[in-house]
């Protein structure tokens, strides 16, 4: 039986430069903290009820596979904003950039966290990181060894950010990351962070996946939440709810608010 994967509205806590990364700009492991609750109260704040963390932050991502892991510190320092996290929303869930889905598992299993979000499941894509490849055979094997059956992996199909490395078509991509790949749901991206979603690529991705659970993974805003969010289950909002829809600036309590309400009853499975 698949784990749940998030339903309605996912609030991203984007995590700043941490210690080690070209960006950090002071403050040590305490600031990286001190952001990521400061976010978590304004999504609390303005309504919603389920947030996945990620190293944003730390860029230039690692590949985060089994030669290039994440770093060990960004692992731990995720982790502490994980545990935080379940204390005050119903669902969280773990993001470890580029594509460290096996830290990503750990820590949703140490911190009782319910999801996990991977980039590259299945197939092969050309990214500003190289050639990453998925890893579905041994992240699903992780899972199991953890015994952490009830954490569901959120596959995305097509991300943003990479190409393909040989041409396939959005259908093709959504079955083979649900069916070979065995993910829990697929999330479906515009081109690049905060780009929106196309229609087309959506309807042939829900067509696709059948019951299985489809997020919207980008670029969600009150004007297309009508049109998009009938094919949705759910969907991952980290742009629009910034101050000015600047993802570098602070969370929006508001307008958190805002599209809470517009899009109430409006996902697939409301």
């Amino acid at each position: 039986m698949s784990a749940s994967a998030p339903r309605g509205l996912v609030g991203v806590i984007h995590l700043p430069a941490m210690p080690g990364d070209p960006g950090h700009a002071g403050g040590g492991f305490e600031a990286v903290y001190a952001h990521a609750m400061r976010d978590a109260d304004a999504l609390a704040a303005g309504g919603i009820e389920n947030v996945v963390v990620e190293n944003f932050g730390s860029r230039p991502f690692v590949k985060g596979d089994a030669r290039d892991p994440l770093p060990p510190h960004q692992v731990a320092a995720i982790t502490v904003v994980a545990r935080a996290l379940r204390d005050r929303f119903a669902r969280v869930g773990v993001n470890c950039l580029r594509n460290d889905v096996v830290a990503a598992l750990g820590i949703a299993a140490a911190t009782g966290a319910s999801f996990v979000r991977v980039n590259v499941h299945v197939g092969a894509y050309v990214t500003d990181q190289g050639v990453i490849e998925g890893e579905a055979a041994r992240s699903l094997r992780y899972r199991h060894a953890l015994g952490a059956h009830d954490v569901a992996i959120c596959a995305d199909v097509l991300v943003k950010h990479a190409t393909p490395l040989a041409p396939i078509d959005a259908t093709q991509a959504t079955k083979d990351t649900l069916d070979r790949g065995m993910a829990d749901a697929v999330v479906v991206t515009g081109t690049a962070t905060g780009a929106p979603v196309d229609l087309a690529t959506l309807e042939r991705v829900r067509a696709a996946a059948g019951t299985r659970a489809v997020l919207l993974g980008s670029g969600l805003t009150p004007d297309d939440a009508e049109h998009l969010l009938r094919y949705a289950d759910g969907a991952i909002v980290g742009t629009w709810v910034k101050a000015g829809g600047d993802v570098r600036a602070p969370v929006d309590s508001s307008r958190v608010r805002t599209l809470v309400q517009v899009c109430a009853g409006r996902f697939r499975s409301a």
